[in-house]
């Protein structure tokens, strides 16, 4: 979706606001993650922000990924939005963690398995709307008569127990904007 990953920026720019290295975390074999590294890659220009991205095409390329980004002394990291990133939920979270890798990502799901903080479309939204579609199509409708729908909302979420596991107070204006505090 278009202006999620600059919005991301901006959140992670908020919750880290002495960053000086942003790490990204791509996927960029994933047709959804060059548009979105190029809005970031965009959205940075004018900022004193110096950008690290490294790519995890393989499941297993993702710690090793997240090793070069804590290297690289990236203050806070973005993780693209990607199928095989979401499916890596856990890990990502857990040695981001452990690296002591502030993290913004894309999915709530994220957020709840341990990540630091999202700013995204909802996917169990995605989910009912594509079931709902379905049941559409078993009824008779022709898949290319229905309307293609995008989310109109998106959601802030935030983990504060792993906020306060990386030593990160979250700032109250922030804080006032989720729309999912997990504690």
């Amino acid at each position: 979706m278009a202006g999620l990953p600059a919005k991301q920026l901006e959140v992670a720019r908020e919750i880290v606001p002495e960053a000086r290295t942003l790490g990204l975390l791509t996927n960029l074999v994933d047709p959804k993650a060059p548009p979105q590294l190029k809005e970031i890659e965009a959205a940075s220009q004018g900022f004193e922000i110096k950008l690290v991205a490294k790519d995890a095409n393989h499941p297993n390329e993702v710690e090793g990924a997240l090793q070069f980004l804590a290297e690289q002394k990236a203050d806070v990291v973005i993780v693209l939005q990607t199928s095989m990133l979401i499916s890596q939920t856990r890990p990502i979270a857990e040695f981001a963690l452990a690296k002591r890798l502030p993290t913004v990502y894309g999915y709530r799901e994220h957020v709840v398995d341990g990540g630091l903080i999202s700013y995204g479309v909802d996917l169990r939204w995605c989910y009912q709307r594509a079931a709902a579609l379905v049941v559409k199509i078993l009824h008779g409708s022709a898949p290319g008569d229905l309307p293609v729908e995008f989310p109109t909302s998106v959601l802030l979420s935030i983990n504060l127990r792993t906020a306060k596991l990386l030593g990160l107070t979250v700032p109250p204006g922030l804080l006032a904007r989720a729309d999912e505090v997990i504690e």
